[in-house]
């Protein structure tokens, strides 16, 4: 589904992305893991040209993605920030509509879809007419959500979507997200920092660093087979201190 293949990023000089190729099939979840400043975001946002690639070729189901208009490209993409992206003076029913008037919907089957989704998405009816600023930030990622997954897209990235959420909205959002049934057949790549999340949601992981793909293979190969140093401490640090949590948890009670 999707091909980055020796993809590169310059800013005024400085190689932000450099020479990272991956493959992501129809169906799979991609994870681009590792800590901020590595690249990853920039990597993500290549793929619907938010950002433009400085060299190298990214194909999208077999078609070359700088040879199409970047308005249309990413009308077939679902796109989730952190910070949830919603138009502050938009209500929710029309920040949810964005995508589907832009690709002609009738207004009954927009009014339909955005009922459906609010109510997959544990959000209530009456919800369409609120404002983003009326609404908790757990809430309003799952608008960010509904947004991005209303014209049943392919493919959906999703830039640390649950990232500025604290841990019981993080934990709930993340589940009802899961389970939502069209991910099933849809094409996901994520971005985070989390290795518990990573683990969670990724078929596939490329961990980065210093803008470059260190290692990248399903969770497993990772964490058993690290290629070098890096890896070992970048899950081992991070397993080793969720084991002390647990740890200190069952100790005390």
């Amino acid at each position: 589904m999707i091909i980055a293949d020796h993809i590169s990023k310059h800013f005024n000089g400085i190689e932000a992305v450099k020479d990272v190729s991956f493959q992501v099939g129809e169906g799979e979840t991609m994870v681009l893991l590792g800590t901020s400043g590595c690249g990853k975001t920039t990597t993500l946002k290549m793929l619907n040209r938010l950002i433009e690639a400085t060299s190298g070729r990214i194909e999208i189901s077999g078609r070359n993605i700088s040879e199409e208009k970047p308005e249309i490209l990413r009308r077939s993409i679902g796109y989730v920030s952190q910070n949830n992206g919603l138009f502050p003076h938009f209500t929710v029913a029309e920040n949810i509509a964005v995508v589907p008037k832009l690709l002609g919907w009738q207004p009954g089957d927009i009014q339909n879809h955005t009922g459906r989704w609010l109510e997959q998405l544990k959000l209530p009816a009456h919800f369409k007419s609120k404002y983003p600023d009326e609404l908790s930030g757990g809430q309003q990622q799952r608008v960010a959500i509904a947004r991005a997954l209303i014209a049943n897209p392919p493919i959906l990235l999703l830039d640390e979507p649950f990232g500025a959420l604290d841990p019981v909205t993080r934990a709930s959002v993340r589940k009802d997200f899961a389970e939502l049934p069209v991910l099933r057949e849809t094409t996901i790549v994520l971005v985070t920092h989390d290795v518990h999340e990573a683990l969670q949601m990724g078929d596939h992981i490329c961990l980065m660093d210093k803008g470059s793909i260190v290692q990248q293979g399903k969770p497993g190969d990772l964490l058993l087979r690290p290629v070098n140093e890096f890896v070992h401490a970048f899950f081992g640090q991070q397993l080793e201190d969720i084991s002390r949590i647990y740890e200190r948890i069952r100790t005390e009670r």
